[in-house]
C-alpha cells in the first residue's frame, strides 16, 4: 500500500549497516493538524530508508518540509515465549513539499504510485475537495500532511 505524508524534517540518522547486503536510515519528520475546530495537534513519524534508498534524506536540510512517499511494514517474532509485533514505515520516494514531479527522488526500483491507489489526490488550486464518501461538506479544506482517511476526520488526535 502506497501512502503519502507532507511534514517538517526535524531529524537525520546516520546510515546503519545492519548485514552485509542490508542498511537502514532513519529520519524523522514533524506533522501538524489543524482540525476544523481550530485546535492544533502535534506529531512526530519515524520514517526508514533501506539499502539504495539511504541517500535520499541527504539533500535536505533540517526545517524544510518534505513530502514522503512510504508503505508500511510489519513483521512479528517470537522470543521467550513471547510473540512480539513491529511496524515500519518504509520511505521509498522524498521531495520538497511544493514539487510533487512525478517519479522525483524515487528510490531505485520503485515506481510512482497510480493516482487513487491508497492515497487521496490534492485538488487544484480553487476547487473543492473530494468528499471521501461523506455526504455533508466539508466545514474546512485539508491541512498539508492531513490524511482524510486517517482518523475519520474528527478532532481527536489518536
Amino acid at each position: 500500500m502506497a501512502l503519502e505524508i507532507t511534514g517538517r524534517l526535524i531529524e537525520v540518522q546516520p546510515i546503519q549497516q545492519i548485514k552485509e547486503n542490508f542498511s537502514k536510515r532513519e529520519f524523522v519528520i514533524e506533522i501538524t493538524q489543524v482540525t476544523n475546530t481550530g485546535m492544533t495537534f502535534v506529531n512526530y513519524a519515524a520514517f526508514q530508508l533501506v539499502n539504495n534508498a539511504c541517500q535520499l534524506i541527504d539533500r535536505f536540510q533540517i526545517g524544510q518540509d518534505i513530502k514522503v512517499s512510504f508503505d508500511i511494514r510489519g513483521n512479528r517474532w517470537e522470543k521467550d515465549g513471547q510473540v512480539r509485533y513491529i511496524t515500519n514505515l518504509n520511505a521509498w520516494r522524498v521531495e520538497p513539499a511544493m514539487a510533487a514531479q512525478p517519479g522525483y527522488g524515487a528510490a531505485p526500483g520503485y515506481a510512482a504510485p497510480q493516482p487513487g491507489y491508497g492515497m487521496p489526490q490534492q485538488p487544484a488550486p480553487g476547487a473543492m475537495p473530494p468528499q471521501y464518501n461523506n455526504p455533508a461538506p466539508q466545514q474546512a479544506p485539508p491541512q498539508p500532511g492531513f490524511n482524510p482517511n486517517e482518523g475519520g476526520g474528527d478532532d481527536l488526535p489518536f
